[in-house]
């Protein structure tokens, strides 16, 4: 499967791993003072759990497309990649949009915009519950990370739900209310579940 990534998209993908995980990090220590030490720290840990969740959202995203026989490839967008790191340097928020995965077909079914749009998210929240165990069963560092790991991937599976513009909650809404409905509630639900632990990730 692998091969089917070209060097162009695996160079897109790892350039937008890199500025979410700093968006991500700058974040999570944004109501903090920030030490060299502390930000390395976070900085680890943030890449491990946004490049998991991050990377296999957008492959989520290729490969249902390649199973309907479209080919698809993820793209940066450099301004969102941007505005993702300066927002949340500023509010502490992430907006997470740092490009797309482009499909090239001529027509898509709504039925098949919408499951393609869907896989993304669903891996998220797939991922978030061992990263939930994880969080619970780890001992120290592995704590720190099931638990990051757990809130990013709640995160970027709320906020892709949303049904605004490119993101893919418009998609799967447009296709189908009781999935958008469910997809959105358990994802909601996750990031909320992370709210009342008492977990710090530095």
């Amino acid at each position: 499967m692998l091969e089917r990534i070209p060097r162009r998209e695996w160079h897109d993908l790892c350039i937008a791993w890199i500025a979410i995980t700093f968006a991500f990090t700058v974040a999570f220590l944004h109501d903090e003072s920030i030490t060299a030490a502390s930000f390395f720290s976070v900085f680890i840990v943030s890449s491990l759990t946004v490049g998991v969740g991050f990377i296999l959202h957008e492959l989520s995203h290729k490969f249902t497309a390649l199973h309907f026989g479209y080919w698809a490839e993820f793209k940066k967008d450099n301004l969102m990649l941007l505005l993702a790191v300066v927002l949340a340097a500023l509010t502490g928020i992430v907006f997470a949009a740092p490009g797309a995965t482009v499909i090239y077909a001529e027509y898509l079914s709504r039925k098949e915009d919408g499951l393609i749009s869907a896989a993304g998210p669903l891996m998220n929240i797939l991922l978030a519950i061992p990263f939930a165990a994880l969080a619970f069963l780890g001992g120290d560092i592995l704590s720190v990370i099931g638990f990051a790991g757990w809130k990013v991937n709640a995160m970027l599976a709320s906020f892709n739900m949303i049904p605004f513009g490119p993101l893919d909650g418009r998609k799967v809404l447009a296709w189908n209310f009781g999935v958008f409905l469910l997809l959105g509630a358990i994802a909601v639900g996750i990031l909320g579940l992370s709210y009342l632990v008492p977990f710090s990730i530095f």
